[in-house]
């Protein structure tokens, strides 16, 4: 389990095929992270859950398998590419974010941007799919960064949509503050929304 609190940024060093299959290995720089992590640790590295395989130095290896390629942002990543750290929370460890899994819904992407002095409003957009889970000063990982929904589309509109206000030291620790109007984002929404929709609905079933 993860908080969304990002711990650290990490680089894309090399990414090289696995097994002969759409699996790759990624190595990626963590500093600062590498030396509790040891073998079948879990590290979120733009807020997916991925398990640690080998190391050198302060990098990290780690097999990657076509689902998480396919389904998140990290079949895009390039060599040189700056992504989020973050641990796994101990056992007793504060939780400063929200519950997060590391188990990305989807993804979305940077709509526009919008400087407001000390702080900026960035809006996302969302799968209509995933939308019904997000509300206003709910919870949401984008890259696996813990924010607080500030504003969110109508259920009538045709292209679903998210706000988040980020602070200078989130601009500044984060990928979030590298992001530019098209790229994409992996989403993980409040997984309590999730099971509080699964229970509502075998409740109705039970009902019947």
């Amino acid at each position: 389990m993860f908080t969304g609190i990002i711990t650290g940024l990490g680089r894309v060093e090399a990414i090289r095929p696995a097994g002969g299959g759409d699996a790759v290995v990624l190595t990626v720089s963590a500093p600062g992270h590498a030396a509790d992590l040891g073998l079948g640790g879990s590290i979120a590295v733009n807020g997916v859950c991925l398990t640690a395989t080998a190391f050198e130095g302060d990098s990290v290896e780690i097999d990657v398998m076509g689902e998480t390629l396919r389904h998140s942002t990290t079949g895009a990543l390039q060599v040189g590419d700056t992504v989020n750290l973050e641990r796994c929370v101990p056992a007793g460890g504060r939780l400063d974010g929200h519950v997060v899994q590391g188990h990305v819904d989807g993804v979305g992407a940077l709509l526009e941007r919008e400087d407001l002095g000390n702080w900026e409003r960035l809006r996302f957009s969302i799968p209509r799919d995933l939308a019904r889970y997000v509300a206003r000063k709910g919870s949401i990982a984008i890259d696996g960064t813990s924010l607080t929904v500030t504003d969110v589309s109508a259920a009538s509109e045709p292209e679903q949509w998210f706000e988040v206000g980020l602070i200078p030291t989130t601009l500044r620790d984060t990928v979030l503050g590298l992001r530019a109007p098209g790229d994409p984002v992996n989403l993980e929404v409040d997984v309590l929304a999730k099971y509080a929709e699964r229970l509502a609905a075998f409740a109705g079933e039970d009902a019947r």
